[in-house]
Parts: C-alpha cells; sequence; structure tokens
C-alpha cells in the first residue's frame, strides 16, 4: 500500500482535507468549522497519513476546491483518483457520478438504470454515496433520493450540507406539492 500524505486547508464553506498517495487523490473531507475537526476526521480513515506538502496535481484540486465553495462552477473529473479498494460496481457507480455536471443532479435510481441494474440497486448506488471516500470531487451531492428527495449525506451537517452545497450550484430543492389540494377553508 502507497503511503498517504494529506493536507488541510480553508475555503469559503470552512475547512476541507484532501489525501493522496503516489498514485493519485485517495480521500476528501468536505469542510467543518475548524481545522482539528476536518484533520480527526481525515485521520480517522487514514490513521497511518502524513502532512505532507502536495505536488502539482493536488495543490490545482486544492484550487479547484477554494474555487468551488466561492461559487464558481468547476468540473472535478479530471483529476485522477485511487479507488483501491471499492469493488467493480461501486467503482461504475462512481464513474457514472462524475459525469453528474456543475447544477444538475440524478437520482440513486437514475444511476443504477444507467449502469443496466434493476431498481433493486438504487440501494447499491446510496451505499456507494454513503462510502464515497472523495466526496465533491465524485459529487455524491448531486445524486438525490426518489421523486428529487434530498435523501441522506454522510458527510458533517447531513443533509443541510448537501442542501448548501446544490444551492451553491444553483439547484433549489422544493417541497413536492401536496397529492390533495386544499379546499381553501
Amino acid at each position: 500500500m502507497a503511503a498517504h500524505q494529506y493536507l488541510i486547508f480553508e475555503t469559503a464553506g470552512g475547512f476541507c482535507g484532501i489525501a493522496w498517495n503516489d498514485v493519485d487523490i485517495t480521500r476528501f473531507q468536505l469542510p467543518t468549522k475548524s481545522a482539528g475537526s476536518t484533520e480527526r476526521l481525515l485521520r480517522r480513515r487514514l490513521a497511518e497519513a502524513e502532512r505532507g506538502t502536495p505536488p502539482a496535481e493536488i495543490w490545482e484540486a486544492v484550487e479547484a476546491v477554494k474555487r468551488y465553495f466561492a461559487g464558481e462552477a468547476v468540473d472535478f473529473s479530471r483529476f485522477r483518483l485511487d479507488l483501491e479498494g471499492q469493488d467493480d460496481f461501486f467503482r461504475e457507480i462512481y464513474a457514472a457520478a462524475r459525469r453528474i455536471g456543475w447544477g444538475h443532479t440524478t437520482t440513486y435510481g437514475a444511476i443504477a438504470k444507467e449502469l443496466g441494474a434493476g431498481p433493486q440497486a438504487a440501494r447499491d448506488v446510496g451505499q456507494a454515496m454513503a462510502k464515497n471516500p472523495v466526496a465533491l470531487i465524485i459529487p455524491c451531492h448531486r445524486v438525490l433520493a426518489a421523486g428529487g428527495r434530498i435523501g441522506g449525506f454522510s458527510a458533517p451537517g447531513g443533509s443541510t450540507s448537501k442542501a448548501r452545497m446544490l444551492e451553491l450550484e444553483g439547484v433549489r430543492l422544493t417541497p413536492p406539492e401536496p397529492a390533495q389540494q386544499s379546499l381553501g377553508f
């Protein structure tokens, strides 16, 4: 296994963390309010990682994340990821999620269908999103539950953070219209 290094950095959204090895980006930590919290969350999954000075491509990813949280449309699909340890179906799911552009959303079921899997695979898509090691770079926040509902989000702040990220991209999630109309009393 390649040695991991990491960097904690500040954005307009809070403190983020990125980890890499000699292959590519291995982990990304969505923002928290403090550098210490972000570092603890990142190291919880990469205990052996050490602080490091990022190579050029990692610096480019850091700058892209800063631009993202400043409200600029950013495409993260060019950044190389090391998804070692992920099963093949999760890798397919992550590849599909990476094709979802800024300001667009899809659903767990739509990704399952795109991959040629039945509707029962929507749960697998949800599991892959929950275990996404590089949230934002693989934009799991753009994947919604059935009916366009927000669904879960395992990052700090939960579904509130997911909604804020989507709002940053211009996506407005509105509650569904009631099935029954009021009589106006």
